[in-house]
């Protein structure tokens, strides 16, 4: 009872003032002064009226229900007379009279009709008064309708051009409404909710109009502090647009409040700075605010209001200074780790904690730059800097300009500033660009290297297979001479012993004993297998040597040593072939799964089809076998429902050869297409024909000598026209240049030899790359012990997953079914096997990724046409063969300028294409070995299909390491999600409590004075206290250290 002994309801002592009767029929007497105590005299009241007006009493209060609980446990007595007192002094101040007097409807109506003038402001002080001194219930009831009228009110008073004084204190007047309307919960809650009420404040803001500023900045200060989660980013959001529509820096209005004379303004000025300024939990932020203010004027005024001796004013600066203080060391504390890699000995002490020099600041710049690669671009861009316009007004903007691009930069992330957007800067994701620049600038150097390797690798790997080439030459001539020597010592006997060093070569005479041995288990050419038998090598023999195993690999036997898929042999014996392995392969390990696997469709090899030198005999994927990973199969690939899945069926594209259609010989035509090649030729006949004559190459082009074959009469109708040579002067201009023409000898076969000629180094360079691509890639395949090891691991999964089926305990299987790796779903639909085995050798076989790498001439081998390139060099050969025939039936020049066959090239010619062929042939028995060595039938499957089907898997396998790496990044950043919103939901609750006890921080009978206690708790710094959890003052750190020897613990806490 003590307690509310004291209860003061907020009202205005004095009268309301009259205003002019209004001439609607809804007008009430303003000047009407409230009815006496006497008329609202107390009654005896029922126990039930006493416990009503209770409840009202404490509604009208606005106590929460925390308050109303030990109120209402009081006895019947007390609550009586507390009722008592609250009618009578409630009577007093006129808050109960009758309604009929002045309602709420009364000036909602008022406010519709649009009054202006005095009027308007005699309207809206009695409103003042009503919203003061009138419970929360008579707020509620005005505010459904009236704060709308009012917002429209002040909109309208804002806008008006012209500003007079009574339309400026009429707008003082709707400030003071709002603010009485707002010191309740109520109130507050329903200017928040509105969304141009933030505008309308701040655009109503003039610092000509002192008194009514310090109202408005005051009111923005309280909303600022006890806002929802965006009221920061919405009170920035209209300071900025209203300063864009007055075409000003958004904060100079409040900074230029601050140079008022006014105590009170400068007060409630630096009240908003502070609330804006600490509002933030992002360092950056709060840093780009407060510079911002800076910019705008605040430094220069700050050492003035130092000056001026005000309690208030004083406090605001306390909290401004130490805010700073507190973020400048913590901007230190992020600069420490950088700062003690550096010579230059940063000073940060307590002497300069509160400014840094500008010379400092670029000094540590420099320092972290200097000798790394990004020096250059820091010069560049101080170089930039020198080259902008040295104009007064320009230059600022410039560097405003680039400030702002340089701040979205590096502030670009999750807590990027909130009015970015409403300065209209570019939205660009700079730190996704950053990491563009750093991979492009890593891609260029690897591919400039790569590119360089690449080409040595080429350039050698041609210099081989030539070698290669000439090496099989030499040892073919061998060959050739160990059978002449054979059948020489079957005619005659043995030579005598000075008879061989007189033989045909001195360079056959050594290798003859050394490769004998080696050649004579393997014939070279298959016809000669046959004869296998009859040789007589020294038993058992040993493999044949690499370079010459290639020729015995495509043959289906096999070879002569394996007896068990030759039956007949003396190796076989009786034992069974069905139950005996060959090349002493051991059974495979049958497993049995837990559960239902899916299965793993590959194309099974039997071991029959198998070949002693095949991968698969000398497979060893057991030593892979670990209980970890198929138990993690067998959770992945269980088989909880069928799901029947249709393969498609791949089309072979069949290629449509061009026909090319014959020209018919028919003189108007051949003459009408001769003369449009002649016309734009635009070249002398004579010069043509002497150009033909000697070959010259620097004038004749490929696409000339096209021409002419195509367009030239045929040879009879030339022989026809040489008889016109009398005429010449007389003919067109086809037919003079026919007879010129005519005195050439030869001149189809001539200009064919000339095209080919022109053609030939092209069809060379067009053939040996492919060549090279598709040796080098059946190198690299039968090489790679990576991949080795990953057909191993394959076969191991697919035996444990085909557990029990007829694909069960496979030995080998085809190439081609590691592409359907990718069709194997997991029971859960979300991932496949192939993604299964690239995170099993991400995690226990990392080399085995190395494949993909060691297959570099793969893609490039997978294009290429095995029968094309056979049919081009079949083309080669037979224009070869022609030349050559057409050169043995030349006649004999008659003209001194024929150099046709001194000039063409048939001997190098014929050596390149030898060369060439060479390296084709070895190049089919590296894909023959190759495809024999992974037991694939060449008649079945192609070279082409071989090589595309395993860069497709190459592909595949590449995607699905990006794809689980992009999986593995989105289940981290889903997981740093749910953290950082539990976090966010936590840091969430705590500010609703920080705001809730800052709701309730008012001294004892003030229950419905919440926009007076947010003011005094502005005025006092309270509201800036425990704002977010605080830097240790200086008074805990000694005084002689600095931030590199002892650092405050800072903990980061949102507000």
């Amino acid at each position: 009872l003590d307690r509310f002994a004291s209860i003061r309801i907020p009202g205005s002592k004095k009268e309301r003032p009259p205003l002019p009767h209004m001439k609607q029929s809804h007008s009430t007497d303003w000047s009407s002064t409230p009815m006496d105590a006497e008329d609202f005299a107390p009654k005896p009241l029922s126990e039930r009226e006493i416990i009503a007006l209770f409840e009202k009493m404490m509604e009208d209060m606005n106590l929460n229900e925390d308050k109303k609980m030990p109120l209402r446990e009081k006895d019947f007595n007390t609550k009586k007379e507390m009722v008592m007192q609250y009618i009578s002094t409630a009577s007093k101040s006129g808050s109960l009279k009758n309604s009929r007097k002045i309602s709420a409807q009364e000036f909602i109506q008022e406010l519709k009709s649009g009054s202006t003038d005095e009027r308007l402001a005699t309207c809206l002080e009695s409103l003042r008064v009503s919203l003061t001194s009138n419970p929360v219930s008579w707020v509620e009831n005005f505010g459904r309708e009236g704060l709308g009228l009012l917002l429209d009110v002040l909109e309208r008073l804002v806008e008006t051009k012209n500003q007079d004084k009574v339309v400026k204190r009429s707008q003082h007047k709707v400030i003071q409404c709002l603010r009485a309307f707002m010191n309740n919960k109520y109130g507050l809650e329903r200017i928040l909710g509105e969304e141009r009420s933030l505008l309308l404040l701040i655009k109503a803001i003039d610092p000509k109009q002192t008194n009514m500023m310090t109202d408005i900045v005051k009111l923005l200060s309280a909303m600022c502090i006890v806002g929802e989660e965006n009221i920061l980013e919405k009170i920035l959001e209209a300071v900025t647009v209203a300063a864009e529509e007055r075409n000003v820096d958004r904060f100079s209005p409040i900074v230029e409040g601050l140079q008022d004379n006014s105590v009170q303004l400068q007060v409630a000025c630096m009240q908003l700075i502070n609330a804006l300024v600490t509002s933030p939990d992002d360092l950056d932020f709060r840093l780009h605010i407060r510079n911002e203010f800076m910019r705008s004027g605040l430094k220069e005024i700050l050492p003035q209001l130092k000056c001026i001796k005000n309690e208030a004013l004083d406090i605001q600066l306390k909290v401004f200074n130490e805010h700073k203080e507190e973020d400048m060391i913590e901007f230190s504390h992020r600069l420490e780790d950088i700062r003690s890699e550096l010579e230059y000995p940063f000073d940060i002490s307590k002497r300069n904690m509160n400014k840094i020099k500008l010379n400092d600041v670029y000094n540590m710049v420099w320092n972290t730059v200097k000798d790394t690669s990004a020096e250059g671009y820091f010069l560049s861009i101080l170089q930039h800097l020198l080259l902008i316009r040295n104009d007064y007004f320009i230059r600022p903007q410039y560097f405003k300009l680039i400030e702002e691009c340089v701040s979205q930069i590096v502030l670009h992330r999750s807590g990027t500033d909130p009015d970015f957007t409403y300065r209209k800067r570019l939205d660009i994701d700079f730190s996704h660009l950053v990491d563009i620049c750093v991979d492009k600038a890593r891609l260029e150097e690897c591919e400039e290297r790569a590119s360089e390797l690449s080409r040595k690798f080429e350039k050698d790997f041609v210099v081989h297979q030539e070698t290669q080439a000439l090496l099989q030459k030499k040892e073919e001539r061998i060959n050739e001479l160990e059978g002449e020597l054979q059948a020489f010592k079957s005619q005659y006997g043995s030579l005598p012993p000075g008879v061989l060093p007189s033989t045909r070569g001195d360079a056959s005479v050594i290798p003859l004993e050394a490769a004998g041995p080696h050649q004579l288990p393997p014939p070279p050419p298959p016809p000669l297998l046959p004869s296998n038998g009859a040789i007589p090598p020294p038993p058992p023999p040993p493999p044949p040597p690499p370079l010459l195993n290639g020729l015995g690999i495509p043959l289906v036997f096999g070879g002569a040593p394996p007896p068990p898929p030759l039956p007949g042999l003396p190796g076989a014996q009786c034992s069974p072939p069905s139950c005996t392995l060959p090349f002493g392969m051991k059974p495979k390990k049958e497993f049995r799964p837990e559960v239902t696997m899916k299965r793993l469709n590959w194309s099974k090899i039997r071991p029959q089809e198998m070949t002693e030198s095949c991968f698969w005999v000398k497979a060893e994927e057991d030593k892979y076998e670990n209980a970890d990973m198929l138990c993690k199969l067998e959770l992945t690939f269980c088989c909880q429902k069928r799901v029947k899945k249709e393969e498609d069926d791949f089309e072979e594209k069949k290629s449509i050869k061009k026909r090319i259609k014959e020209l018919k010989v028919l003189d108007p035509k051949i003459a009408q297409n001769l003369s449009i090649f002649l016309g734009s030729f635009r070249v002398p006949y004579e010069e043509i024909k002497m150009m033909i004559l000697e070959v010259d190459e620097t004038q004749l082009s490929e696409s000339m000598i096209q021409n002419l074959i195509k367009h030239l009469p045929e040879q009879e109708q030339l022989n026809a026209l040489s008889k016109f040579k009398s005429e010449y002067n007389n003919l067109s201009e086809p037919e003079q240049f026919g007879v010129v023409m005519s005195n050439v000898k030869r001149l189809q076969p001539r200009l064919s030899a000339i095209l080919f000629k022109l053609q030939f180094e092209e069809q060379v360079n067009n053939i040996k790359p492919d060549i090279m691509a598709v040796s080098a890639a059946c190198e690299e395949i039968k090489k790679s012990k990576s991949f080795s090891k990953l057909l191993e691991l394959v076969l191991l999964m697919g035996n444990y997953m085909n557990a029990g089926s007829r694909n069960a305990q496979t030995f080998g299987y085809n190439l081609s079914s590691l592409c359907k790796l990718k069709d194997t779903k997991s029971a859960d639909q979300k991932t496949t096997l192939l993604h299964f085995l690239v995170e099993v050798c991400e995690e226990s076989y990392q080399d085995v990724l190395n494949f993909v790498e060691e297959f570099q001439h793969l893609d490039k081998a997978s294009k290429v046409s095995a029968e094309n390139l056979e049919k081009s060099l079949k083309h080669m050969e037979r224009q070869l063969q022609q030349l050559e025939k057409d050169l043995q039936t030349f006649p004999v020049p008659e003209n001194k300028h024929d150099k046709f066959v001194a000039k063409i090239f048939l001997v190098h010619a014929k050596e390149d294409f030898q060369k060439l062929s060479r390296m084709h042939e070895n190049m089919e028995k590296l894909y023959q070995n190759v495809m024999g060595y992974y037991a694939i039938d060449l008649k079945k499957v192609s070279v082409e299909e071989f090589l595309t089907d395993l860069n497709n898997f190459r592909t595949m396998f590449m995607q699905a390491v990006k794809e689980n790496m992009r999986r593995r990044e989105a289940e981290e950043k889903q997981r740093r999600a749910k953290i950082a919103k539990e976090k966010a939901e936590k840091e969430k609750q705590e500010r609703q409590q920080k705001k809730k006890r800052l709701l309730e921080m008012k001294t004892e009978g003030e229950e419905t004075g919440v926009m007076d206690s947010l003011l005094e708790a502005l005025q006092s710094g309270a509201a800036f206290r425990d704002r977010r959890k605080r830097t240790p003052r200086s008074k805990d750190i000694p005084q002689n250290l600095s931030p590199t020897t002892q650092r405050p613990v800072l903990k980061a806490c949102n507000h």
